[in-house]
């Protein structure tokens, strides 16, 4: 018989990948084992196994599920304005958004790339780069419409996803800095980066006004 949703055991599998995530950016892949997972959900080392054959299928739906998550909550938050100093605003408020509401998660997918088999490992970063080519569109769009000044679209969009990641490394909820503070100096220096014009860099402040923004 098939398991209704919310049944007991789907209630589990979401208690092992939760835990996982923990465990892995706490400890690292390799020096997780099964046995530690299982007691820290609380069910035999065995049952895991039911859920994820092997470790690496953990592994991988972890990371899988963490990009198709990262690209439906962009599709979602994608504006219907065609400009791309708006568009590149949304996706930097996304994606400091989606980030630190996931750091753990996010800490495994970067770190954990290498305990992946290449078939696997192929398939994550496919879906890294239809994310990445996201953002290179805006920059190429903006290029084209001249509200920004690159020099290189690839290089840029990856200076701009390592800066918007690594908030993950410092920002604590609660401490000086809110989301939005953080968001709005972010976007700030990310204009800046692409060389926007100041009437494109004005028409894309969701996130209030730099006046009122906290400097890191």
């Amino acid at each position: 018989m098939a398991r209704t949703t919310g049944s007991a055991g789907e209630k589990t599998e979401a208690a092992v990948r939760e835990a996982a995530v923990g465990l892995i950016a706490r400890l690292g892949y390799e020096a997780m084992s099964m046995r530690q997972l299982a007691a820290e959900v609380g069910v035999q080392a065995a049952a895991l196994y039911r859920y994820f054959p092997t470790k690496e299928d953990l592994l991988f739906t972890l990371m899988r599920e963490h990009m198709e998550g990262l690209l439906e909550a962009w599709s979602a938050a994608r504006p219907a304005a065609v400009d791309p100093a708006t568009r590149l605003a949304a996706y930097v408020g996304n994606h400091i958004a989606f980030h630190i509401e996931r750091r753990h998660a996010t800490h495994v997918s970067n770190m954990e790339l290498r305990s992946l088999s290449h078939e696997r490992l192929t398939q994550i970063l496919k879906l890294r780069t239809a994310y990445e080519k996201e953002l290179r569109a805006i920059l190429r769009d903006g290029v084209e419409a001249d509200v920004f000044e690159i020099d290189d679209v690839g290089l840029t969009a990856m200076a701009l996803i390592q800066m918007m990641t690594g908030v993950i490394v410092w920002f604590r909820p609660g401490e000086r800095l809110s989301i939005t503070e953080v968001t709005t100096t972010y976007l700030s220096m990310t204009m800046r980066l692409v060389g926007a014009k100041i009437d494109a860099y004005s028409a894309a402040r969701p996130f209030g006004r730099a006046k009122d923004a906290v400097a890191i």
